[in-house]
């Protein structure tokens, strides 16, 4: 811009005559050589010397001349920090100026930093969250046509035995079936438990079946790497479509009943593909490749209805309405060891390295010791226990809210079972109560009171800062204005014994009140769900939408989902508790769910699962 108006007043001043010329030569030359404050002094005497025309031609002149572009003058890591200030939005605006300006506005640095702050977590600046998207895997194209091959279930797979009534039962019917005889069984009696070695014993699906075997041959492939503004991107058109409730779906149809539990994993290393275990009604858990709806293997063995699972890389446990637990090769498809020791139906389980938890009709919760063998019960609820969560506070065990000294020894022939320190266990129940155990001790730490119906799902996640902050407000409310007490903790060693107000900070390693808390969320048959501080035992907010029961809750860092009797899933905010969307499509009531970053996964009393996907079409990502 400044070499063109240089020639055009080249141009003019060549048109003059000499004398001219040489006049305003001199004045140039004057001005050029006097100081700052004379230059100054002689630009304001011109000034008040024009007229309209001549300061209208100054204003033009000058509005181009002053017009700089500050990243040819700043060094690049200059020009870099400056862009640091910018929203996502405010750089996508600055790579439109120009291209010098595109090559600093796309920079992977400035990228990178803006998916730290936003992917996995609550932005502190504009209050928005990506989903991480954890799924992705680059292996995964290499090994599907091995997977395909090793993965084929037989014609008759999809078939059923079960005998059940033709009429779908409600969630709480309990069959009469004959009682299924196993070839192994493990009573409450202490022995070790070896989940990784017997040969099977029980049948499965058909002995026919090839197994999920480990690939002969790792695969190797380039790593590839894309740009950080790519993957911003990708998880920004996801999050919109969560916000906007925008989703494709996709049923699987197989079992022959209500479908009672699930969950699906999309980083096992091998197979090379998403797996999805079902359980039902129908006494099967099936095995689904999650991308294709194939359904891979089913599993048989249990005598009445499946109404608890979860596996690992390694093995699959489920628990039956027939009062046992059953561990499988869920690769083959193979009974590895039959869990007895409930006196009713298994309702829900939860395990992790150290320990299983098993709740029941029986009104108990039986704990058993992967690394001793041993089993023990804890007792307390009046009614069924519909879930049980481990937690793992990495602290010390409890010595605050229970008036056993620590050095006190167990009963006689009965040695406490080597668990980590620290082991807790929240179970729900239909008594309307959530209750809180120190496993190390045996006994109920905590009652958390407040849902006056059964509660049947429990969800623990530890809580962003942001829902830190509105828990500890809800709480000062709470207490200001007396509609909240003081958090009980239970001895349960003095039944007779009145509860006694104490804090668990001293015991979970809290007690600052800074950083991330423990969140529990609960959700029960009174319509309701219910975020819990775990510190101070107090309901910090209770989420209203569904017109019938709650039968089952999913929460990561961003946002809650909960399924219900009234056969809607719905979607909400976490750290605003409000619904986002709802989602109808089961023809029946909503039993459970998992959440992914892009996908709900959902089963149903009509027996399908469902599979609603909020990330963009494939085609449209590439």
């Amino acid at each position: 811009m400044a070499g063109s108006i240089n020639l055009t007043l080249q141009k003019s001043l060549d048109a003059l005559s000499v004398p001219q010329r040489e006049k305003v030569n001199m004045l140039w030359t004057t001005f050029s050589s006097s100081s700052h404050s004379d230059r100054a002094i002689i630009l304001q005497g011109i000034l008040t010397m024009c007229c309209h025309s001549q300061l209208s031609l100054l204003t033009e002149q000058v509005a181009q001349l002053v017009r700089i572009d500050p990243f040819s003058l700043f060094p690049r890591e200059v020009a870099l920090h400056v862009l640091t200030y910018l929203d996502a939005q405010s750089l996508a605006r600055a790579a439109q100026v120009s291209r010098r300006w595109r090559c600093l506005a796309d920079d992977d640095i400035l990228w990178r930093d803006m998916c730290e702050q936003h992917i996995g977590k609550k932005c502190a600046k504009c209050g928005w969250g990506l989903p991480l998207l954890e799924k992705t895997r680059r292996a995964r194209a290499a090994a599907v046509t091995l997977a395909s091959m090793s993965l084929k279930r037989p014609a008759n797979g999809h078939g059923s035995d079960t005998g059940e009534p033709s009429g779908r039962p409600s969630k709480r019917q309990r069959s009469e079936e004959p009682p299924y005889t196993p070839t192994e069984t493990l009573s409450s009696s202490p022995s070790p438990i070896h989940t990784s070695a017997t040969p099977a014993a029980e049948s499965s699906s058909s002995s026919s079946l090839c197994p999920l075997r480990l690939p002969e041959s790792s695969y190797s492939c380039t790593a590839l790497t894309r740009p950080w503004k790519s993957v911003y991107c990708e998880r920004l058109t996801v999050e919109r479509n969560w916000r906007r409730g925008r989703y494709t779906t996709r049923t699987l149809s197989g079992h022959t009943d209500g479908v009672m539990c699930l969950q699906f994993s999309e980083t096992l290393t091998h197979p090379a593909f998403p797996v999805l275990i079902t359980g039902s009604y129908d006494r099967t858990a099936r095995v689904w490749n999650l991308e294709t709806g194939e359904e891979v293997r089913c599993l048989r063995g249990h005598s009445r209805a499946v109404r608890a699972l979860q596996f690992d890389e390694a093995k699959l446990i489920t628990g039956s309405m027939d009062n046992t637990l059953k561990v499988w090769n869920w690769r083959q498809g193979t009974c590895i060891r039959t869990l007895e020791g409930h006196s009713e139906g298994v309702v829900c389980l939860n395990f992790d390295s150290n320990v299983l938890a098993s709740g029941s009709v029986d009104t108990t919760v039986k704990v058993w010791n992967f690394r001793t063998g041993e089993c023990f019960t804890l007792r307390g609820h009046r009614d069924w226990v519909n879930a049980v969560t481990l937690w793992d506070t990495q602290a010390p065990a409890l010595s605050a809210s229970t008036s056993t000294p620590p050095s006190s020894a167990p009963p006689q022939g009965q040695g406490l079972p080597d668990l980590d320190p620290g082991k807790m266990l929240f179970s729900a129940s239909d008594d309307g109560t959530i209750r809180l155990w120190d496993l190390s001790r045996r006994s109920c730490v905590r009652q958390f009171t407040g849902h006056v119906g059964q509660v049947q799902s429990l969800r623990l996640i530890v809580s962003p800062e942001g829902c830190s902050k509105a828990a500890d407000q809800a709480q000062q409310d709470a207490l200001q204005s007396g509609i909240v007490d003081a958090p009980m903790a239970i001895d349960t060693t003095n039944p007779s014994a009145p509860y006694a107000t104490t804090s668990l900070s001293s015991s979970v390693g809290g007690g600052s009140g800074e950083g991330p808390k423990p969140i529990l969320i609960s959700g029960s048959l009174d319509n309701t769900i219910k975020i819990w501080d775990v510190e101070s035992g107090r309901a910090v907010n209770t989420l209203f939408g569904h017109i019938e029961g709650v039968w089952g809750v999913a929460s990561d860092k961003l946002r809650l989902v909960s399924g219900s009797h009234d056969r809607t899933i719905k979607v909400w905010a976490l750290d605003e508790g409000r619904c986002v969307s709802t989602l109808i499509g089961h023809r029946g009531a909503v039993t459970c769910l998992s959440l992914a970053d892009d996908k709900i996964v959902s089963g149903s009393d009509d027996g399908d699962v469902r599979i609603w996907n909020f990330a963009p079409p494939a085609e449209l990502v590439a």
